[in-house]
């Protein structure tokens, strides 16, 4: 008796024999559609959930590793610092201290503007670059990323914020939940990196972040208008939007303003932006942007001292206290309502810091070609928050243009936000008392200097180039923080990109298929106009797995398809349609909604004496319609590995029946 594997020879034979003659007689070889097993419940749950959760596989390391090597590997997963610690040397420390020295001299003068926004006293802008920037580096996975305070989350602490308490005359209470707000902000942060949830914050797409970017960088310079022009609280308004802060501008132009403060500000002005421009023409030239914010800071502030033009109605920044970070954990919200206040604030300041850390991270390691962890920099930021928020720091994240400083500088690793911190640190320490000349003007002109960069024409250019509803979800943004406020225009960027994808969920593309010539490829019929469609035969591909949320849509949209096309062939005297393909290779998942449109589809092609035909369904959704018993009632013949073979077999009935 001849044993299984002449069996197995032997067929193999016939089926190499039958397709060898099928090809012979220029007839195409009809490949069978792979059934695949069934899947075990629990087996299938955790599949699912491993790729939704730990596609990275975060063990991975950790397998078949004896106890003391799984605890240095766990160490170095919260603290890569040790991982690259081991072959770090001074060639490396001789580029990362010229690359914080660099980075501190343009983020103290900064920090003390960023200050004016948050509504609060410089020094607590000048801590958050203390703290935050070290816990960062032990823990952060990202080399060139620089921390501390930002303008957009800056200002959007200061509006909401002060929408609760007055910063003047609530002093306490304002900044209580200022550091309730970072305490939320971080464990909002670190919770979506531990829970590997990181994916929530791409719900804000790209072209509502450049249209929030852009118009929170308008409001931020409208807002310097006061310190620029010289104009005195009481004469400025609280609102935030563009109109609001223009009639207070100009209400107050017959006696607010200070020729004096208006000659600092745009001398300066100018100055900064001449250096950026160098900068941007002669990459070599880095430091001259980076160092002209500090030059600018001790030119006006010598210039104000010798002059005495405080006297003169310039305003200044005053004192600042000397000591080192105070502890704040008493002073953080865990009871009562302005604990609810505090977390609601502190979501949105943690996500809006989130999202533009993470792209500055990711921005950059694709510049240098290194992986940035995603979860990783989550937990660093959220740990760096917290730990920020118990010691006198509001809200700090990675900030763009210290990035790009840092990276243009030449840095190779996170100390130099060691390096940074320490430069801080004694300027807190030692050097604030010089800081108590310094004009608002220069502050506003540096803030105005750094935030015209957040303005990104071109990108909004080529967003309307490439889809016109992103635009809109753009400009949407952009318009909403202008005219009304940043919580509403942050608003209306969520609600938009949210929208997009429910249209798209809701409103899958769908596609008539014809042959291309002298091939057996099936595409789009408008997008390749040479493609012939097959008499007899209707082919229809869905672009989109098929959920509850589309079914009706699709199944209705494959009708009207249906529907126009036998009223052209009619018109045409041609013959009817017999067979629907459904083309079903981009479709990834379907479920029980999907299939019940399926069967409702069939019912209404019997009808019109159309068979449905399926091609190349994928293996989850051909588990789930033999689940359903699906194939037995169209039938199983009636499911193909690709369009060709489905267009072959449905030909050959046409004839056979004819």
């Amino acid at each position: 008796m001849p044993d299984q594997d002449d069996k197995d020879l032997n067929m193999d034979t016939r089926s190499l024999t039958s397709s060898s003659v099928s090809q012979r007689q220029n007839v195409p070889y009809i490949h069978k559609i792979g059934v695949p097993p069934k899947q075990n419940l629990l087996k299938e749950f955790k599949n699912t959930v491993k790729e939704t959760f730990f596609s990275d596989d975060p063990l991975r390391p950790f397998k078949d590793q004896p106890k003391r090597r799984q605890v240095v590997l766990g160490l170095q997963a919260i603290f890569p610092i040790l991982e690259w610690g081991r072959s770090y040397n001074i060639k490396k420390f001789r580029s990362d201290l010229i690359s914080g020295l660099t980075i501190a001299s343009l983020c103290i003068p900064q920090d003390i503007g960023y200050s004016k926004l948050a509504k609060v006293d410089p020094q607590y802008a000048l801590y958050s670059s203390f703290v935050p920037p070290l816990i960062y580096a032990f823990m952060g996975s990202s080399r060139d990323i620089a921390i501390g305070p930002v303008a957009v989350v800056s200002l959007l602490l200061g509006t909401l914020i002060g929408n609760e308490f007055d910063p003047d005359t609530q002093r306490d209470e304002y900044l209580r939940l200022v550091f309730t707000a970072t305490f939320f902000a971080g464990i909002t942060q670190a919770t979506l990196g531990v829970l590997r949830l990181g994916f929530l914050i791409d719900f804000l797409s790209h072209a509502a972040v450049v249209g929030f970017m852009g118009g929170a960088a308008i409001t931020i310079a409208l807002q310097q208008l006061k310190g620029f022009l010289g104009i005195s609280t009481k004469h400025f308004t609280k609102e935030t939007d563009i109109i609001s802060v223009m009639k207070s501008v100009f209400k107050s132009a017959h006696h607010g303003w200070n020729w004096q403060t208006i000659v600092i500000g745009t001398s300066f002005l100018a100055f900064l932006l001449v250096a950026k421009y160098i900068g941007k023409k002669n990459k070599k030239l880095f430091w001259v942007p980076a160092i002209a914010p500090l030059i600018s800071v001790i030119l006006s502030t010598f210039f104000v001292y010798i002059t005495h033009a405080n006297n003169e109605g310039v305003a200044i920044v005053g004192k600042i206290e000397e000591r080192i970070n105070p502890p704040s954990l008493d002073k953080i919200y865990f009871s009562g309502e302005n604990l609810l206040k505090g977390l609601r604030i502190g979501i949105v300041a943690g996500m809006i810091a989130l999202t533009e850390a993470v792209a500055i991270g990711r921005t950059f390691a694709s510049m240098k070609d290194y992986q940035v962890d995603g979860n990783k920099e989550m937990v660093a930021l959220g740990t760096m928050n917290i730990v920020g928020s118990m010691t006198s720091c509001y809200v700090a994240t990675g900030s763009f243009s210290r990035s790009a400083v840092n990276y243009m500088a030449g840095c190779q690793t996170a100390v130099s936000n060691i390096v940074m911190s320490i430069v801080v640190l004694l300027t807190v320490e030692f050097l604030t008392p010089l800081f108590k000349y310094t004009p608002n003007a220069i502050l506003a002109s540096i803030i105005i200097s750094a935030v015209i960069g957040l303005i990104d024409i071109d990108a909004a250019i080529l967003i309307w180039k490439i889809d016109k509803l992103d635009f809109l979800a753009c400009m949407g943004a952009f318009l909403g923080v202008v005219f009304k406020s940043v919580e509403i225009g942050l608003l209306i960027a969520v609600a938009i990109s949210f929208a997009k994808i429910l249209l798209q969920v809701t409103r899958p593309r769908t596609a008539i298929l014809g042959k291309i010539p002298m091939t057996s490829v099936y595409r789009n019929v408008e997008q390749y106009p040479e493609a012939t469609k097959v008499p007899g035969v209707l082919i229809v591909r869905v672009d989109s797995a098929i959920y509850f949320s589309n079914s009706n849509y699709i199944k209705e949209r494959i009708l009207r398809w249906l529907t126009e096309e036998e009223e052209n062939l009619k018109a045409a005297y041609l013959p009817n349609i017999q067979f629907l393909i459904v083309e079903m290779s981009p479709v990834t998942d379907i479920d029980t909604s999907g299939i019940h449109a399926f069967e409702e589809l069939h019912r209404s092609l019997q009808k019109r004496d159309v068979q449905l035909v399926l091609a190349n369904p994928g293996q989850l959704v051909l588990d789930k319609l033999y689940a359903a018993d699906f194939p037995d009632l169209i039938g199983e013949n009636k499911i193909f590995l690709t369009v060709a073979d489905a267009v072959h077999t449905c030909s050959s009935k046409s004839a056979h029946e004819v």
